[in-house]
């Protein structure tokens, strides 16, 4: 049995840079980047009105005048309409290009407008106190040549639209591994069958998929019996058509747990089998002649989930080469006692606290086969196995498996 420290090492020793491969814009979202972006021009790619209103000259207002004529309309993606000689104004669109002649934008909230002799005027009821108003000045968000996106970015919804900005209708990204996603076990029906008294559907197949989408994995789902015929000849032909292997159940001590010897009389070369936590404490790697690698993870949803999160996911991104981020932590609302000498990963909720840090209530549930209970949680604390209390008060590392809240 090994730490989840020297589990955690293993398993990144393996994670190698996957291809690169070009994406059109619209598939880009939720990709690894792996080339700097760069702006074409400057952002913004010239004086910009802010706000709808009117655009004059800033001296004329300090010279104590109010009232000024309308020259004219300028609207966004219109040629630029300069101003002329004296003291009038031009009405604007927010998004134009301030008009050349101008320096300052007057929201209408601060005009009244009047028609007389065939001519339209604007009046200043609030006169800001320096020039430069309601103008996103040319090039004060970014340069032309600045980086916007660094090698190695998950790109999010925004980041597509920066790239479609600088005129990117596709970018290199990582390729998306494909990965097969097998469950096992006599006592699992599909998601469409009415189990019998003592059986049960399978969920771990579909919680694992949707856990490597975040990552940016494809998955193939398979079931398999508990049969050891069945589960080489099975296994053999899904590891060939896919880039690794995630397995669900089989892997304990069972007299059914088959798995192990499988994988091995298959050629896979274990790394390690059991590590020093609960749950998931059955967990299993190893890697192909190929060099594809095999995760075997304990049936108990809980246990799957857990593996999942802190072990295939890190895998996942370091292979994408997506840039790592430190997990974040949690205080603990309650203190929390946990005798065994190894890591306990506890389901928390976790919530902003009247101070501003992530708090984490404790979420114990039914144990490893509660799936229900982590509904109510959206995160693993990670309490270390060097400990037996664990104080209220104390923060700890946590792995987030649900995006939406704090």
């Amino acid at each position: 049995m090994i730490t989840v420290e020297e589990a955690t090492r293993l398993m990144q020793a393996t994670a190698t840079p996957v291809p690169v491969v070009a994406v059109p814009l619209t598939e880009a979202a939720g990709r690894v980047l792996r080339e700097p972006l760069r702006a074409d021009r400057d952002f913004p790619p010239f004086d910009r009105v802010t706000m709808d209103g009117i655009a004059l000259r800033f001296e004329a207002l300090r010279g104590g005048r109010r009232t000024f004529a309308v020259a004219g309309v300028q609207h966004a993606g219109a040629v630029p309409i300069p101003l002329g000689e004296g003291d009038g104004c031009l009405e604007v669109m927010t998004g134009t290009v301030l008009p050349p002649g101008t320096d300052t934008v007057i929201r209408y909230e601060d005009l009244s407008f009047t028609d007389r002799n065939g001519g339209r005027y604007a009046e200043v009821t609030a006169a800001p106190e320096a020039a430069g108003q309601n103008v996103h000045r040319q090039g004060s968000d970014r340069r032309a040549g600045d980086q916007l996106l660094a090698p190695g970015r998950l790109l999010s919804p925004p980041d597509v639209g920066v790239a479609a900005s600088v005129g990117r209708s596709s970018l290199n990204v990582s390729r998306a591994l494909t990965l097969a996603v097998v469950s096992t076990g006599d006592e699992l029906v599909d998601v469409d069958q009415l189990p019998l008294p003592h059986q049960i559907r399978r969920s771990n197949a579909y919680a694992l998929a949707a856990a490597l989408g975040q990552a940016g994995a494809r998955s193939q789902l398979y079931h398999l019996r508990d049969d050891p015929q069945q589960l080489e000849t099975e296994l053999r032909m899904i590891l060939a058509g896919a880039d690794g292997l995630v397995l669900s159940g089989g892997v304990s001590m069972g007299k059914a747990d088959f798995v192990p010897a499988v994988l091995e009389a298959l050629g896979v070369q274990k790394h390690f089998h059991t590590v020093a936590q609960k749950p998931g404490k059955p967990l299993w790697f190893g890697t192909s002649a190929e060099g594809k690698a095999v995760f075997a993870l304990p049936g108990n949803p809980v246990s799957t989930m857990l593996c999942a999160i802190r072990y295939v996911l890190p895998w996942l991104r370091t292979g994408a080469q997506q840039t790592p981020e430190p997990p974040g932590r949690a205080v603990l609302t309650e203190t929390i006692s946990f005798a065994p000498p190894l890591t306990y990963f506890l389901p928390v909720q976790t919530f902003p606290g009247a101070d501003g840090r992530r708090m984490g209530r404790p979420r114990p549930g039914g144990g490893s086969g509660d799936l229900a209970n982590l509904t109510e949680a959206d995160a693993f604390v990670e309490l270390p196995a060097e400990r037996k209390v664990f104080e209220a008060g104390e923060a700890f590392p946590i792995w987030k498996f649900r995006w939406s809240e704090f």
